[in-house]
């Protein structure tokens, strides 16, 4: 396969992008945009299908080798593709009040679109670029209700911080070229002999994870999280806190274990402790909040230092611990947001913050709630419980590493037990046998109701039968030759 077709899932999503686009100038009503959005999903599960018909059956490079197609790789694409087909699900039922809705789901396609790429960066030319299509296109999501004050300043700061966390990055990358010569992964493994020798190398690096840290929104680099979480469209932070935490981490893997693998060992009680700083700053912030929507950017800080926790244990296992965790909380954010875009259309956010007594009125919305909730708190037969036992058994098996490890596991579970409280108060609100305020909107549409219910069986299924994923999580951590 040359290497245009090894982008072929890449451009289809392009194409369909640039159709939308076209096509919304004729779309007048927000029945016809809800339509443009329809199709819009189909095209994105006819890619998420086909998908399974690529087989890596090793690493294929294309382009000078900056781009590579692997288990990994595929892994990620497939994970991108669900979380864009949940966004459009909300999108859709949002559609009368996003007015541009065209839009809306054109930059969210090319979103997605800088997601894959990000996902088969071999070099740093492709990295920088495939994240700053992504960052460029949330700026103008984030901020994409003009008509509300509070989406504008999330538009603003997230541009704001995006711009110089961006910055850290390429003078990073320019640093990094300085003291190699090479932007290519594969070229860098093999001429940075000894990565922990060379100062410029170190500081180049260095600045380069400020901009992935950004990306992942872990401490101290998340300032950005709650509000933008609170300003913008529910459907934006959805894609948001699994779309740039999916593509962070992927390229932290990417780094860590190819690029320099020298150095994945000797990182790993920084990436503990910074994980340790996330889950503990999340966690903490999360408890006095009273809006939901800011809560869940605080819990973006929180599992995103958890997804750490399982880098820092390093390995085959360590790897997929910090996938499988990632599957888990796809399915978990999107069930949260889901009710939180239901609750937005009916005007009734603003009198029942954190969905009062939603189970009552819309039973399906509230279940998808509380199944949300419990998965992220990692409380059984969920996924995001065999998430967190999967990451803390991989810690636990690298308990001779050192003293920092036993710490860390304490530091995480001690996060883990704080996190119950919070998420279970939005499992109390919900349950609250007290009806809504009185909404002005409508009910919850079949679309995003079709949204919460596979999100309720994506917890399910990831806690009860965790074994496919489990494996799928292996066999993409076997193609970084762990």
């Amino acid at each position: 396969m040359d290497g245009w077709g090894l982008i072929g899932l890449e451009i289809a999503v392009i194409v369909a992008g640039a159709a939308v686009l076209l096509l919304g100038q004729w779309a007048r009503d927000a029945e016809q945009r809800r339509q443009l959005g329809y199709g819009a999903i189909l095209v994105l599960a006819a890619v998420f299908a086909a998908s399974f018909v690529v087989l890596a059956e090793g690493p294929r490079f294309a382009f000078g080798k900056i781009y590579v197609m692997d288990e990994l790789a595929l892994f990620f694409k497939r994970l991108f593709l669900l979380a864009a087909i949940f966004t459009l699900l909300m999108a859709v039922e949002l559609a009368d009040q996003l007015g541009a809705a065209a839009e809306y789901y054109a930059l969210t396609l090319f979103a997605l679109a800088g997601m894959m790429f990000a996902a088969s960066a071999h070099s740093f030319v492709l990295l920088y670029v495939s994240l700053e299509l992504i960052t460029v296109c949330f700026y103008v999501l984030a901020g994409f209700r003009r008509d509300l004050p509070k989406s504008l300043e999330a538009g603003v700061k997230y541009l704001v911080i995006g711009a110089l966390a961006g910055g850290f990055m390429v003078f990073g990358i320019a640093l990094i070229y300085g003291a190699t010569g090479t932007l290519d992964f594969q070229e860098l493994a093999q001429r940075a002999s000894d990565p922990g020798a060379d100062r410029l190398l170190l500081l180049g690096l260095f600045l380069a994870a400020i901009g992935l840290g950004f990306k992942l929104a872990a401490a101290p680099f998340h300032v950005w999280a709650p509000d933008v979480y609170q300003g913008a469209p529910p459907s934006t932070a959805a894609f948001l806190a699994v779309g740039s935490t999916g593509a962070g981490l992927v390229l932290l893997v990417r780094l860590l274990h190819t690029a320099l693998p020298g150095l994945a060992v000797q990182w790993r009680p920084a990436l503990a402790l910074v994980g340790c700083v996330s889950v503990l700053f999340g966690v903490l912030c999360a408890v006095p909040q009273r809006s939901l929507s800011r809560m869940m950017g605080y819990s973006s800080v929180a599992n995103a230092g958890f997804i750490l926790l399982a880098l820092s244990a390093g390995g085959a296992d360590g790897v997929a611990a910090a996938l499988f965790y990632m599957a888990a909380y796809l399915f978990g954010v999107m069930g949260a947001f889901s009710a939180l875009t239901a609750a937005e259309r009916a005007g009734s956010l603003e009198n029942a913050p954190m969905l009062e007594g939603l189970r009552r009125r819309f039973p399906l919305l509230g279940l998808a709630a509380m199944a949300s909730m419990v998965s992220l708190a990692g409380v059984p037969p969920t996924g995001g419980f065999f998430g967190k036992l999967t990451l803390f058994k991989a810690l636990f098996g690298e308990l001779g590493a050192g003293a920092w490890v036993g710490r860390t596991i304490a530091l995480g579970l001690l996060g883990t037990a704080i996190a119950l409280y919070f998420y279970l108060k939005v499992v109390q609100a919900v349950c609250l046998e007290e009806d809504l305020p009185k909404a002005s909107g409508p009910g919850p549409s079949r679309a995003v109701n079709a949204a919460a219910a596979f999100c309720v069986a994506g917890v399910l299924w990831l806690g009860v039968w965790p074994g496919s994923m489990m494996n799928l999580a292996y066999y993409a951590a076997h193609a970084l030759g762990l």
